[in-house]
């Protein structure tokens, strides 16, 4: 067993497309070797600034023997036939042997290829698999066909310590790599193994795994921040980029000037996050964000950092001059004064404008609003404002602040906060982990703004679909399902038919990770009249619990039954056996209990879902068992006599219609 050291160096790869472009790379290494016939113990792939690398351990140097049998044709076939597959599995008859099927004998090859050395299966092998590489984009180089993201300048391949040779893209593979740009001495770097490999690479200030770069930017940035009496503000999504930008990442600390510290701080850290890559810094004391920031370097300065200090300070201002600008300008008009503006943004061609959408979105956030009890002219004077800031400059900037600057906004122009709240916080939740908003004014145009979507776009025929969801439809969806029921507010949702499905199949996806069974949410919402989100899920939840009783498993069990027997006879005599239950023809003791109970259980399970006692109604079914087991154990329901057939397939139709009062029992698995 050898290992293989893979490495292809390049120019400057996008942060955004190292991590999935290691894993292409594994993947699609990985699979042309086990297409080939060979196993291995470990494979590992890193990304970084300017190299690829794959190591691969426990790799056979020889390529496996094959013996593959091909079908032939029946031994009387036609002789150009015959000569056909002789020709196409490239051997002669003499080759062949005969096997009998049973329905005559046929010819069959008998392939034997012979393991080849792997490191000629590689080099054969991997131009293919770069080549293969999906980039999101890529380039042509003169004189090459090849596409790859950035020139490429060379590739490491080592196989048990021996130079895989091939070229790809114009470059030779060898052994040597090169270390940090401007850091190492610029030599070439031999390599044998991977262990060397990153050993010497660490030498030329390179760190390889993108993981410890990510733990040493952490660190650092975490003790130089200490060392001030601050505290990193996390940005893992900033880290996980910045990680991808530096081979020898060294943090140092900058300051803001004062003059921006009266500028919010979610545009200060957005202006720094978005376009220098900085991470902000706060008082753990007061919680504020403080007037310093960290950069990450890629190189280690001989002053300390004191030249590259200076000159991120010298670019952050001249960039947070501009966000201050915004910032100013903005104010000196009211929000109250930009709605008229908003009949300039087009939200979608089928449903008009930005001031529509405000209209319909206030009108709706007072209906909701006087139902959950909260202030109607709040509700409706924040959803009149709360696309406002679409309009400023800051927004314009930085689209990612919309609601956060409406709220500043609207408090600077004398609005009440419950109102600048709802301005901010009707776009949440904007992911599984936000918040939801608090406030009933928030709500109310939160739920309106989602609700209004939701039906708008599905109105105009614009629905999510398997490969895409262009208008975030799911997302909004599930955002009013998380207010519903983490709010359990009772608010029936009177949308169409198509938009109640679609919560139905959201809903699913949040209580997923509850445990719930999506059967049984289809139990419920098949039934109709149910939009009321919060009784259908407790109705689901008292459900699950009694079908994990052992009534509730026979019970469903007897359903099954009941169900397959009236669909087989409905099927033979063409009609349904839905009508009443002559109680004179009912002759055995056990189906006279049966009918009688169903009796009492269609009106207490009835009473129960409409009192919103669905644990008692479980109950009332739970009684049911023993009635029905005895009905199915001494009952024959196709009886010869046909009025006695007909009215016992009638009582079942009863059984199953009283159990439908709670829930479409059809629909659970099981």
């Amino acid at each position: 067993m050898a290992d293989l050291l893979i490495e292809l160096f390049s120019e400057e790869i996008p942060a955004r497309m190292q991590v999935q472009a290691a894993k292409d790379l594994e993947k699609v290494v990985v699979g042309a070797l086990s297409d080939r016939g060979f196993l291995f113990e470990g494979v590992r792939a890193f990304s970084g600034p300017r190299r690829l690398t794959l190591a691969m351990t426990g790799l056979a140097v020889q390529q496996p023997d094959v013996k593959e049998e091909k079908k032939g044709p029946r031994t009387n076939a036609p002789q150009k036939a015959i000569e056909g597959f002789l020709r196409s599995a490239g051997v002669t008859l003499d080759q062949c042997q005969t096997q009998n099927d049973g329905k005559g004998e046929f010819y069959v090859a008998v392939i034997e290829r012979k393991g080849r050395d792997t490191a000629a299966v590689l080099a054969e092998m991997l131009p293919e698999c770069f080549a293969k590489l999906p980039w999101p984009k890529s380039m042509r180089f003169p004189g090459s066909p090849v596409r790859w993201v950035r020139p490429l300048h060379g590739i490491v391949c080592m196989f048990d310590g021996e130079v895989v040779p091939f070229e790809f893209a114009g470059v030779t593979s060898g052994n040597t790599t090169r270390g940090h740009r401007f850091l190492s001495d610029g030599k070439p770097i031999a390599v044998r193994h991977f262990d060397d490999y990153v050993a010497a690479l660490e030498k030329a200030y390179v760190v390889l795994e993108a993981d410890k770069r990510k733990d040493i930017i952490r660190h650092e940035t975490t003790q130089k921040a200490f060392a001030l009496g601050l505290e990193l503000i996390a940005d893992e999504g900033l880290l996980n980029e910045v990680s991808g930008l530096a081979e020898w990442p060294v943090v140092l600390i900058g300051k803001i000037q004062d003059e921006f510290m009266d500028v919010p701080p979610e545009i200060l850290q957005t202006s720094m996050r978005t376009h220098q890559k900085y991470f902000s810094l706060r008082d753990p004391k007061t919680g504020k964000m403080a007037a310093r920031f960290a950069v990450v370097a890629n190189m280690a300065a001989e002053d300390g950092g004191k030249e590259i200090v200076a000159g991120n300070e010298r670019v952050l201002r001249a960039r947070l001059s501009d966000a201050k600008f915004f910032w100013d300008q903005d104010r000196k008009r009211t929000l109250e004064s930009r709605v008229d503006d908003l009949k300039a943004i087009v939200f979608h061609a089928k449903l008009g404008t930005q001031y529509e959408r405000v209209e319909r979105i206030e009108a709706l956030a007072g209906e909701i609003a006087e139902k959950i009890g909260a202030d109607v002219k709040k509700a409706k004077r924040a959803a009149r404002l709360c696309k406002a800031d679409l309009t400023t400059g800051v927004v314009g900037e930085f689209p990612e602040l919309q609601g956060i600057m409406g709220r500043y906004y609207a408090l600077h122009d004398g609005e009440d906060s419950d109102i600048a709240d709802a301005v901010r916080d009707h776009y949440k939740p904007v992911g599984p982990s936000d918040a939801i908003p608090t406030g009933k004014v928030a709500i109310a145009v939160a739920l309106a703004d989602k609700l209004d979507a939701l039906t708008g776009f599905f109105g105009v025929g614009e629905k999510p679909t398997g490969s895409g969801d262009p208008f975030a439809l799911r997302r909004a969806a599930l955002g009013a399902i998380r207010i519903l029921l983490e709010g359990k507010l009772r608010l029936p949702l009177k949308v169409s038919a198509d938009v109640l499905d679609f919560f139905a199949d959201r809903l699913k996806v949040a209580l997923r990770e509850k445990g719930t069974r999506h059967d049984l949410i289809d139990a419920v919402f098949s039934l109709g009249n149910e939009d009321d989100l919060v009784r259908l899920v407790a109705r689901v939840e008292a459900l699950q619990s009694f079908l994990k009783t052992d009534d509730g498993a026979n019970l469903l069990t007897a359903y099954k039954r009941a169900a397959n027997i009236l669909k087989a006879e409905e099927k033979k005599d063409k009609k349904t056996f839905d009508g009443a239950v002559d109680a004179s023809l009912l002759a055995l003791p056990e189906e006279k209990a049966l009918a009688e109970v169903l009796g009492a259980a269609e009106k207490a399970i009835a009473a129960d879902v409409q009192a919103e006692k669905f644990v008692e109604a479980m109950g009332v079914m739970a009684g049911l068992r023993k009635p029905v087991d005895a009905f199915f154990d001494k009952v024959t329901v196709n009886d010869k006599d046909a009025k006695l057939r007909e009215n016992r397939l009638k009582l079942l139709a009863r059984l199953r219609a009283t159990l439908h009062l709670a829930a479409d029992f059809s629909k659970i698995e099981g």
